[in-house]
């Protein structure tokens, strides 16, 4: 008889030109990839905040050269991922919002330039929302306001809704089993289906899937995974979404840059492109051609890029 597999978190600690640590915020312990720049006194805070279904090594190639510019860059694991706790709650858009401002405070630092992918761009917004002077400017990358994405699933049946049939699947109460199941396959055609053409054909790509399908497996890294996408449907008519709502209505001060790629099949950038409306500040908007939903991994050096320049302008 076959023994289970069993999976160390400690797999997400990459070596590399950065420092791996744990700090306590907001009643848990998060695992952080941290690089400092050689002058590292009064260094901007840069915080890399990962998507589903991955990890804080989505950022490996941006993290050196942020540092090499002059910055304290930080990229954790969420709440429930990789080599962070993974609390049984804890998964609600208030506390995973709040836990953001909880690292830059642990950190040390008063406001950071944040800079969200996926969950974490969404997570950024909600922060900015609730919490707007932790912020120095904000970068989100291939997500749409949650109250963008919420209101075209409801507008875009054949568009943002069909795209987003995996959300409908997560709610299942068995779904984080399925996900778990054959190695994880199922994250390996999500991953798939929304990469662009170019990378998908790549080493990067393979290695990459292969470690987030790994660490979806460590224990209940899947069902941690999922809590955050079913707490909107769980609350969408009671009282807790009703006030989160009416929160994330207010426009926002923080400077915002919106990049999204042009083939992105998971948030249509048509969904993405009307978050604007909800930044009363500085906003601008980019779409990169030729790009799907990782563009961090696909392009790197183009985001890298990007992201330099916006903190730049807003430093």
């Amino acid at each position: 008889m076959s023994q289970p597999k069993t999976f160390d978190s400690s797999l997400a600690l990459l070596p590399g030109p950065w420092e791996h640590r744990h700090v306590d915020a907001n009643g848990i312990r998060f695992h952080v990839a941290e690089a400092r720049p050689a002058a590292p006194r009064d260094a901007p805070l840069v915080l890399l905040l990962h998507g589903f279904p991955e990890y804080w090594g989505s950022w490996t190639n941006q993290i050196p050269r942020l540092a090499e510019a002059g910055y304290r860059v930080v990229a954790p694991d969420l709440r429930g991922y990789g080599a962070t706790d993974k609390p049984p709650r804890g998964y609600d858009a208030y506390t995973m919002a709040a836990d953001i401002v909880g690292l830059v405070r642990a950190l040390g630092e008063r406001h950071a330039h944040v800079v969200g992918h996926d969950l974490g761009g969404i997570l950024a917004f909600a922060a900015a929302s609730f919490h707007p002077k932790q912020f120095r400017s904000l970068t989100v990358v291939s997500a749409a306001h949650p109250l963008r994405q919420r209101a075209a699933l409801a507008v875009d049946p054949r568009g943002q809704l069909a795209a987003s049939k995996h959300l409908l699947a997560f709610q299942a109460p068995y779904y984080d089993r399925l996900l778990e199941a054959k190695d994880a396959e199922r994250v390996g055609r999500l991953m798939e289906r929304w990469s662009g053409p170019a990378w998908r054909e790549t080493e990067d790509f393979r290695e990459y899937v292969r470690m987030c399908r790994t660490l979806i497996q460590i224990e209940r890294s899947s069902f941690c995974a999922l809590e955050a996408f079913r707490w909107p449907f769980r609350t969408a008519t009671g009282l807790a979404g009703r006030r989160f709502v009416k929160l994330l209505q207010q426009p926002f001060d923080v400077p915002t840059l919106q990049v999204h790629g042009d083939l992105d099949t998971c948030v249509l950038p048509r969904t993405a492109q009307g978050s604007g409306r909800y930044v009363r500040g500085v906003y601008e908007w980019r779409l990169l051609r030729g790009l799907g939903h990782f563009p961090q991994r696909e392009a790197p050096d183009a985001i890298t890029d990007e992201i330099l320049a916006w903190i730049g302008r807003n430093r």
